[in-house]
């Protein structure tokens, strides 16, 4: 697999707003496989591993303030397994898509990117934007089912069949990505 980035969305979580309830036992699904395949992107070469991360609103808080605040959240066994060493690549964003002013189109086109693999929260949110987005610029979209993590069962899966039909997303598992 060259020209590969998996992309973390999200994961820099306090767990502390109103969907926090339904969307932790989710996370708590994905956070085994997540972790396992996020070990696997930063021991290969050929796959770059970024990062992209809601600001929350706070545009003074740079990347490692927002590790710190979810490492001291409600759930830091959801953030710890999956947290960015100090080299990682971590844009902010502060919509719901990872490219919406950000960096990453500019980065992804630098880094000569031709598929991108979607991981993190929320599938129904910030996953099925991200790929849209991707979709239009004409990037390969590969979302491994057991790395992202919905709030809502139904729009979750609905959302997975919107990537998969309108999309062309391939959906896998992580034991069938970066192999």
């Amino acid at each position: 697999m060259t020209n590969t980035a998996v992309l973390v969305i999200d994961m820099m979580n306090t767990y502390d707003h109103p969907d926090a309830e339904r969307l932790a036992p989710n996370v708590e699904a994905i956070i085994d496989p997540l972790s396992k395949m996020v070990d696997r992107a930063r021991d290969r070469d050929d796959v770059d591993l970024i990062y992209v991360n809601d600001n929350y609103g706070d545009f003074t808080a740079a990347p490692g303030d927002l590790v710190d605040d979810a490492l001291n959240g409600q759930r830091p066994d959801l953030v710890r397994p999956v947290a960015p060493s100090k080299k990682s690549r971590f844009l902010t964003k502060v919509r719901h898509s990872a490219f919406y002013a950000t960096p990453l189109d500019y980065l992804l086109g630098r880094l000569k990117t031709e598929c991108v693999v979607l991981t993190g929260q929320v599938t129904e949110q910030c996953i099925l934007y991200t790929a849209l987005d991707a979709y239009i610029r004409h990037l390969e979209v590969i979302v491994p089912e057991d790395a992202v993590a919905h709030i809502y069962d139904d729009l979750g899966d609905a959302a997975l069949q919107m990537m998969r039909r309108n999309m062309g997303a391939r959906l896998v598992t992580t034991d069938d990505c970066l192999t």
